[in-house]
C-alpha cells in the first residue's frame, strides 16, 4: 500500500533526482512567498505609521497653541459678556493697609503676619508681606502658596487668580490648562500670574467671601466673581500684570512693576 502525500513523490519509492529538484524548487518558492508576505506586512505597517504621524502633525499644526485651549483673542472678545454672566464686580481700587506705613512693610524671617481680618480686603491686595515673593505658576491644595509671599509678588507687578476649591471642576480645569503652559507654547503672561485655591483653614477668614468663587488681585486692585470664568481672569491678568500680555496697556499700580518674582 502506498502512502501518497499531495505534492510529494510516492513515499514507497526513492525519489528521482528530477523529483528532488522539483520538490526543492517548490519549497524555495513557498519560502519566498512567505518572506514576500512578511515584507509586504512590514511595508503596510510603516505606511500606516507614517500616515498616523502625519495626521498628528497636521492636527497639532491646525490646533491653536495649547491644543484645545481657547485662544487669547477669543477670550478677550467675550470677556465683557462673561463678566456679567459670572456675576463679577468692577475692578476696584483697594485702600492701603492701616497703618499706611505698613502697606509695603516686610515681615522678617519667621515672623507671623497679621491675621487676614487686619487687611482691607480678602484676599489682600497690599499690606505686610514676606521678604521673598512667590514665583508665578499654578498651585493646588498640595502646593498651597504661602499667603504673605503672594502679596510681595503683587508689589512686583504680578497678578493672582484665586479660586474657591469647591467651584465646578471644569471651570478650574480651564484656568489651569490656560495658565499652566510653557512660554514657548503660548505667551499669555503666565510668567507673571499666580493661580491658586484660596483655602487657608488656619485663619478664620481663610476662605473667599460668601458668594465668591473667584477673586482677581493686583497691587491695590481687586475684582470678585460669583463664578469662575477664564475669560474674565485673562481680561484682568493681561492688563494688570507687568509686563502685560496680548498687547495691552498696563492698568496697574504696582510700586515695583517688572521686578523679579523668582
Amino acid at each position: 500500500m502506498t502512502n501518497d502525500v499531495p505534492g510529494r513523490p510516492d513515499q514507497g519509492k526513492r525519489p528521482t533526482k528530477a523529483e528532488r529538484k522539483d520538490q526543492a524548487r517548490r519549497e524555495r518558492e513557498e519560502l519566498q512567498q512567505k518572506l514576500a508576505s512578511k515584507k509586504r506586512a512590514r511595508r503596510v505597517g510603516i505606511v500606516v505609521g507614517v500616515l498616523v504621524l502625519a495626521a498628528v502633525i497636521v492636527g497639532v499644526t491646525l490646533l491653536p497653541s495649547g491644543g484645545d485651549v481657547e485662544g487669547a483673542d477669543a477670550l478677550l472678545g467675550r470677556a465683557a459678556a462673561a463678566a456679567e454672566q459670572s456675576g463679577c464686580t468692577d475692578v476696584t481700587t483697594t485702600p492701603p493697609f492701616d497703618p499706611e506705613e505698613n502697606d509695603r512693610s516686610h515681615l522678617s524671617t519667621g515672623e507671623v503676619g497679621p491675621p487676614l481680618s487686619a487687611y482691607p480686603t480678602i484676599p489682600p491686595a497690599s499690606g505686610p508681606h514676606a521678604d521673598v515673593p512667590l514665583p508665578a505658576g499654578v498651585y493646588d491644595s498640595l502646593t498651597l502658596p504661602q499667603l504673605y509671599q503672594t502679596t510681595h509678588s503683587l508689589e512686583h507687578g504680578a497678578t493672582i487668580v484665586w479660586y474657591d476649591p469647591s467651584a465646578p471642576a471644569d471651570r478650574i480645569d480651564q484656568l489651569i490648562a490656560f495658565y499652566d503652559r510653557r512660554l514657548q507654547d503660548a505667551q499669555v503672561g503666565q510668567d507673571r500670574v499666580i493661580v491658586a485655591p484660596f483655602d487657608f483653614p488656619d485663619d478664620p477668614d481663610g476662605l473667599l467671601p460668601e458668594g465668591t468663587q473667584m477673586a482677581l488681585t493686583a497691587w491695590h486692585r481687586l475684582r470678585t466673581c460669583a463664578q469662575v470664568d477664564l475669560a474674565v481672569a485673562f481680561d484682568f491678568t493681561s492688563q494688570y500684570s507687568f509686563p502685560t500680555s496680548a498687547g495691552r496697556d498696563y492698568q496697574g499700580d504696582a510700586p515695583e512693576p517688572g521686578a523679579s518674582i523668582g
